[in-house]
């Protein structure tokens, strides 16, 4: 996370503000709210401030996963291009769905809500879409785990690593 941090600050720092920076790694696959947290506190932006920026950068994607992934793996899965990336992530979402498949609600709001590599809100949005879901359920339990994955990684970005740091 350092790194990325130290990548920003020499490249893209007189483009973007490090606001717009946290808000747009709480957007990105694997980094989501968990990496927007870490680098607001490396780039030393208050828990105030970036709290709200990492919630909504991590909302704004699962909308249009849940809604539309499956019709858009189906179109991609026609291509060579794009086929085998497309069964991959599939393979590897559904291989993650166990404990979602069982506990529907609060086994997708863990699994959104820990932060463990490979989890998060937008491998949870796609077990949620291929395991077919109720939107609102999987809508709501993905939120709470994004507010729950909030409060862990407050606690580590702002406390651990902020103590660490600073």
């Amino acid at each position: 996370m350092e790194a990325l941090v130290h990548w920003f600050s020499q490249n893209l720092s007189q483009y973007i503000s490090p606001e717009g920076a946290v808000f747009i790694i709480s957007m990105i696959p694997l980094l989501e709210l968990r990496g927007g947290l870490l680098a607001a506190s490396l780039l030393k932006i208050s828990a105030a401030k970036a709290i709200p920026l990492c919630i909504v950068g991590n909302i704004i994607p699962i909308p249009f996963i849940l809604l539309f992934i499956r019709q858009i793996f189906k179109v991609l899965k026609k291509t060579k291009l794009f086929w085998g990336l497309v069964m991959k992530l599939e393979d590897r979402a559904m291989r993650k769905s166990d404990q979602v498949k069982k506990y529907e609600f609060w086994g997708l709001m863990l699994f959104v809500g820990i932060p463990l590599p490979g989890t998060g809100a937008w491998t949870g949005s796609l077990i949620a879409s291929l395991l077919e879901i109720d939107i609102k359920k999987s809508s709501l339990a993905i939120f709470c785990g994004i507010i729950m994955a909030t409060v862990i990684m407050y606690i580590v970005s702002y406390g651990l690593v902020g103590n660490l740091v600073h």
